[in-house]
């Protein structure tokens, strides 16, 4: 998000000083201060804050579960290698951090970090 905008020298950057201005505005938010604060309304309004892992969120399949750095060639778009699934990426990721939380939910917090070589703690994982 606060990647540098000036290009090279064959192809130099567009609005470069107003991209700096931007990063910087980014990277000098209190992140963990606006977590906390969501996790403090969450909590007030009946709500539950969840820290899902991130790994392979953005590259794996929503329908099929199928995970491969192929599926997100292009920024905006998701293809699935496996079944073909087209989304929007961004839906897409949306979709399986979704489904991680309701994992956690249901089989605790250690839901997604379930070794291979036990039986999943409940049907639903």
């Amino acid at each position: 998000m606060s990647k540098s905008a000036k290009g090279s020298l064959k192809k130099p950057g567009e609005n470069v000083k107003a991209k700096s201005g931007l990063n910087k505005s980014i990277l000098n938010q209190g992140w963990g201060i606006f977590k906390d604060l969501l996790k403090y309304k969450l909590e007030w309004n009946g709500g539950k804050y969840l820290k899902v892992p991130p790994q392979y969120i953005s590259q794996k399949c929503s329908k099929c579960n199928h995970i491969s750095k192929d599926n997100r060639k292009v920024q905006k778009k998701f293809q699935c290698l496996e079944c073909g699934h087209e989304e929007n990426a961004d839906f897409n990721a949306a979709k399986n951090i979704l489904m991680a939380g309701h994992a956690i939910i249901a089989c605790g917090e250690n839901a997604l970090a379930i070794s291979m070589k036990q039986e999943p703690p409940c049907k639903a994982c």
